[in-house]
């Protein structure tokens, strides 16, 4: 996550001068309105964007908008991509309507790991070095139907790997096709935050919910990455109804990436 958050601030001088005619001024300490109408403008002032890129459920049939460096960095897309009011998270939406890219029937609002600045597609060997991906998130919306959400993953190839999945209030991690491979919890509410930890090394890969690790996945592949956001499993064809009113989505208030 960046140092420094820049934010940008909306009406302070009409919120003054209305203050200014009710209240005496108190140096140093802001109205209330205006301490609400401050608002950072971008999700790159909450996460550090420099090496994703972004794919979001909305442009042509299999052609989804795609959003790179260094547009990304002041780039935001209300209600699918967007920096919520306290400044301190980034909300990620995915309605079941939403366009799909060709490999998948399913909608997403989801970043993909990059290298150099977010020039080039990252592609790493889980045999080569070590690869972390932390991500603070909680689910706070679930497809009607179909309630399923994945919030994180790891891909290879043209397929994921493993990925943290909520079907209903049942979290999974997932190994390749084997969705309910391990169960984190049959009990999750929507907007619990947890930390999802994957950890790829030595042909393995580790992960982990909250700091306690839940299951080793074995993969040898290298032309892995990192993607986290909201990958909505549910479209019109098994949900209903088929709007933009319907829709999975997730928070994310942190988000890391190492390879050493």
């Amino acid at each position: 996550m960046p140092g420094t958050r820049t934010c940008v601030l909306v009406g302070i001088t009409a919120a003054v001068s209305t203050a200014a005619l009710a209240l005496p001024a108190q140096a140093g300490t802001p109205a209330p309105h205006e301490r609400a109408a401050a608002r950072c403008a971008y999700p790159s002032e909450v996460l550090d964007l420099s090496n994703w890129k972004l794919t979001l459920p909305t442009g042509d049939d299999e052609d989804p908008t795609e959003i790179r460096q260094p547009k990304l960095a002041t780039f935001s897309a209300g209600p699918w991509f967007k920096v919520n009011a306290a400044c301190d998270a980034v909300r990620f939406r995915a309605a079941v309507n939403g366009v799909t890219t060709g490999g998948s029937s399913y909608p997403r609002a989801e970043l993909r790991e990059m290298t150099e600045d977010g020039s080039d597609e990252a592609a790493w060997s889980t045999t080569d070095g070590t690869h972390t991906l932390v991500v603070t998130e909680a689910f706070t919306a679930l497809p009607k139907k179909k309630p399923h959400l994945v919030g994180a993953q790891v891909h290879g190839g043209d397929d994921d790997v493993t990925v943290f999945r909520l079907e209903g209030s049942s979290l999974y991690i997932t190994d390749g096709d084997d969705r309910h491979h391990h169960l984190v919890t049959d009990d999750y509410e929507l907007g619990t935050e947890f930390e999802a930890r994957f950890v790829a090394e030595d042909g393995e890969i580790d992960v982990y919910y909250n700091g306690d690790l839940q299951t080793t996945i074995s993969h040898d592949g290298d032309t892995n990455y990192f993607k986290a956001g909201a990958y909505t499993q549910a479209n019109c064809d098994n949900s209903d109804p088929c709007s933009g009113k319907n829709y999975g989505e997730v928070r994310i208030s942190g988000l890391q990436v190492t390879h050493s």
